[in-house]
């Protein structure tokens, strides 16, 4: 397995980056940016960085499979 990839995810980082939601969701990197830049996605941005908290993205994932 390579160091990159979270194993659980109490092992992500506090701020998730695109490059992170590709890992974590097993999606592209345009499919990262696609998500982030959604209405419904929780993503911050910082300077031109966009980010997504760890609590908010889990958050997200569980009300993703209540719909």
């Amino acid at each position: 397995m390579s160091k990159n990839m979270y194993r659980n995810y109490d092992e992500l980082p506090l701020s998730l980056t695109a490059e992170d939601l590709c890992k974590v969701l097993g999606i592209s990197r345009s499919g990262a940016y696609n998500l982030l830049h959604a209405k419904n996605f929780p993503a911050l941005k910082i300077g031109h960085r966009l980010l997504c908290p760890r609590d908010r993205f889990l958050k997200w994932m569980n009300s993703q499979i209540d719909e």
